[in-house]
This record gives C-alpha cells, structure tokens and sequence, in this order.
C-alpha cells in the first residue's frame, strides 16, 4: 500500500458494549441501523462492521437478529457497503459464530488474531476498572477461518500486537490462509500494543506480503480505541493505511463533543483523509483493495433484492470495543465510562 492509493473507511457502527445511557446515537433496532448505514455512506464510509442487538440494545449472537440488521442495511443503501460482522466475543461457541455467518454470507468477517489480557485501567483509582483473558486459541482461529474459506468471506484478520500479526505466517504456510491479506491493527487496548504512531508502523511492518514485498501487497488499516483514536487515524493515513472510526471504537470528535450519529464521526475521518491530501476509496474500489468478489444478488427478507452497482474521541470511550466484547456485563460499561 501507499499513499497514492485511495483510503477504505470502516464504521464500527454499535459495538456490544456501551448503550444509550453513555450515548444517545447508538443503535438498536434494524430500522436504527439502516438509518446510521445511510449516514454513513452519505458521509463517504464504504464497510459497516455489525455486532448484532436485539431491538432492547442487548449484544446478540442469533443468525435472526444478523439477518434481520443485515437486510435492513441493504434494503436502505442496497450494495453502496461492504458487510462485516464481528466473530469475537467470550463465552459464545465457534459453532454458534460460524452459524450466522453461514446464514447471512457477510462479504467480511473479522477473525481476532491472538488471546491476551484484555483491560481498562483507572489511574485514579489505582485499580483496574475491569480485567478479563480475551482467549482466540490457534484452533478456533483455524476454525473460524476453514468456515470463512468454504462460505467465501474475506477474513479482516484484528491483530491487537505484533506478536498476533506473527501469527499470520504459520497460517499461510499451512495453506488455510491465502494472500492478499486484509488486516487491521487494532491500538489502545490495555493488554496489547500501547497505541503510538512508532508501534503502528512496526505492526505494519510485519504483515505478510507488506514485510517481505513478494507478491500481490496486502491491505491494511488501524482501529484506534478511545482517546487515541484520532492521532491514528492520522498516522495510518500518513503511512498510507486505511482507517476505522465508528460508536464501538470512540464516542467523541477530535475535540470532545459527544458524536450525534456515526455519520459525523465517517464525516470527520473523511474531512482527515482529503485534508492529507488522499481520497476516500469508492465501494467498488474497497472491494478491490480487500481482494472481495463483486456481491452477487442476495436474499433480502425472502425476495432477491437486484444487484446495485454502489459508487456510493477525544474522551475516554465506555466501550471494551474491539471483539472482546460480547459477554460483558453492563455495568462494566458504565463503569469504564466514568
């Protein structure tokens, strides 16, 4: 990648963690989330990553609840994104993952690349606001990934330290994971890599194909978690990243106002990008850069919805964020919001 290449723009659109009471804009039901999709494209986004929710805001792992934000979001803005759902989570079978995956055929999917302590630390407290094991074994890895490989879903391989973007080679020497890669390296989690500009260029320095230059160059892009979320945005713009910004990952603008939907945070990274002097990537191209196939028609709500040729913070976020979510209880959430 380079910086002559055009910029892919995720939104991490709800996450599972934080709710209305941390901020008013997330989103709930399948209309609330096709309202945000449309945000999002307006303001120039070209992939959603989903965790589902139930219409009451509750995270869900069912393939009715997948399926039913997934066809709202179609419905609503037809093939003007990349689908991406979230596999990560604590305490939910790779079985029931792989479930909703198979139902719904998300054009991505992301694959959480290493275990590791997964944690929120208060200074003032002196204690840790909450500390769990985010467990991604080899061999659920490998399962997720044989499934992804059969059920034709790009991988979005979530590395949140170098040691996990090491572990990409073994992958590919096994041969259950195929160049070009799509990864995104994820920064501003306490138990992985501190997020600095320096660390994020190391990580990228290490990814397959980029590392070694053989071969068809693989795609990357940075999620940054929290306050440091804008400062690499900008690094990964200058490095020549692709970049993710969105209501899982951080609630507030550059400078701490609380975002009123997805669509002003797209809309500030995408004033970033042009302001860098690159230019945000179109659908089609996105697809391109992530080596995803041209979506083929699709099953929407029982009819076949025709194919659409789609050109289309700050403050300390309350989430986990990231996809070590899942099962975390609410009031864990508000409590690392305060």
């Amino acid at each position: 990648m380079s910086l002559d290449d055009p910029v892919v723009i995720t939104c991490s659109i709800s996450g599972a963690i934080a709710n209305r009471e941390q901020c008013p804009a997330i989103p709930y039901t399948p209309e609330e989330y096709a309202a945000e999709a449309r945000r999002i494209v307006d303001e120039g986004g070209t992939m959603i990553h989903i965790h589902a929710r139930k219409p009451d805001g509750t995270p869900s792992y069912e393939v009715e609840d997948f399926q039913a934000i997934s066809d709202a979001i179609r419905a609503e803005v037809r093939d003007a994104v990349i689908v991406n759902f979230s596999t990560g989570t604590i305490g939910v079978p790779v079985a029931k993952r792989i479930e909703y995956l198979r139902a719904c055929r998300p054009e991505v999917a992301a694959l959480n690349m290493g275990s590791m302590n997964y944690a929120k630390y208060s200074s003032s407290r002196k204690a840790f606001v909450f500390k769990m094991v985010f467990a991604n074994p080899f061999e659920e890895i490998i399962e997720l990934l044989e499934a992804m490989n059969e059920l034709g879903i790009k991988p979005e391989h979530e590395c949140f330290d170098i040691g996990h973007v090491g572990s990409l080679a073994p992958l590919i020497d096994m041969g259950v994971l195929t160049p070009p890669l799509h990864v995104d390296c994820v920064m501003g989690v306490l138990g992985g890599i501190p997020p600095t500009a320096q660390n994020l260029a190391a990580m990228v320095a290490n990814i397959p194909s980029t590392a070694s230059g053989e071969g068809a160059s693989s795609h990357w892009g940075v999620i940054g978690i929290s306050r440091e979320q804008w400062m690499l945005v900008g690094a990964a713009l200058s490095l020549g990243g692709s970049i993710r910004v969105g209501l899982e990952d951080n609630l507030y603008l550059p400078d701490g106002r609380m975002a009123r939907s997805n669509g002003e945070l797209i809309a500030k990274a995408r004033g970033m990008v042009e302001d860098m002097g690159r230019r945000p990537a179109a659908v089609e191209e996105a697809r391109r850069l992530l080596n995803v196939a041209p979506r083929p028609a699709q099953q929407v709500s029982g009819q076949v919805a025709p194919q659409v040729a789609g050109e289309a913070a700050g403050q300390v976020a309350p989430q986990v964020a990231g996809e070590a979510a899942g099962q975390v209880a609410p009031q864990v959430a508000r409590e690392a919001a305060r």
